[in-house]
């Protein structure tokens, strides 16, 4: 054979089912099925077990998106691996998986689906993009809890039969508003309490949003200044303080 020929490096796929303290991956070559194994859930654990039973293969791998983030995709990645996150939802599932669920079976049939080129994967955000994600996070979470919390209040008033004045029938409270909710008269002490500890949690949730909103502001306005002066420019949109 001729010395300057090149010869195709054998493939591997690795389908992996993630937990938080262990991992399960099936493997695969372009050639063979070979085996599941379970191990402890830290990236070094893999990478050395294939190296050791894998190490002149090229390496493809993915496991499904969920609590575990993404920090063993960058990991896997940093060391030449092509890896992907998946969503769930767009596993193509088989009958068996309705009625059966193991891990066994769940990363066997993500290796196989990898091996037909029928996954693609959602976006893998870099340590800074996930960063601010965490905190963007943070407050959609803390005005999802406002709405509820409000929606609550006004939910025990017109159970008891408390008629809510027009000019404060809006999503968006004044102080005149909730005044006028504390100061209501409740014939017995029980729900006058429980209008107290809602009134105390609006408080503490909303308190907690404008906290988290000026941090938020500033963390984009220090490290993102570019964009997020540039967002700022475009009509309609810009940072608010309102009570939503």
């Amino acid at each position: 054979m001729n010395s300057s020929q090149t010869t195709a490096r054998p493939k591997l796929f690795i389908g992996i089912d993630v937990h938080k303290k262990s991992r399960t991956a099936h493997f695969k070559t372009d050639l063979f099925d070979y085996k599941t194994v379970t191990m402890p859930a830290n990236a070094p654990s893999l990478l050395n077990y294939v190296e050791n039973h894998f190490g002149l293969h090229e390496i493809t791998c993915c496991y499904e998106a969920g609590c575990c983030g993404y920090g063993m995709a960058r990991t896997l990645q940093a060391c030449g691996w092509k890896v992907l996150v998946v969503n769930p939802a767009d596993v193509p599932r088989t009958h068996k998986q309705d009625w059966q669920k193991t891990d066994k079976i769940d990363c066997r049939n993500l290796c196989t689906q990898l091996q037909k080129g029928n996954l693609h994967s959602i976006y893998i955000p870099g340590v800074e993009q996930e960063d601010l994600r965490s905190l963007f996070r943070r407050r959609v979470h803390l005005a999802r809890q406002l709405r509820t919390i409000k929606s609550h209040i006004k939910s025990q008033l017109l159970y008891f039969g408390i008629p809510l004045p027009p000019a404060f029938d809006s999503p968006n409270w004044s102080h005149d508003m909730k005044s006028w909710i504390r100061d209501i008269h409740w014939p017995l002490p029980a729900a006058g309490l429980t209008m107290q500890s809602r009134m105390k949690h609006l408080d503490f949730i909303r308190d907690e949003l404008l906290h988290i909103s000026t941090e938020l502001r500033a963390h984009c306005r220090k490290f993102y200044k570019k964009d997020y002066y540039l967002l700022k420019s475009v009509p309609g949109i810009g940072g608010s303080e309102r009570d939503d």
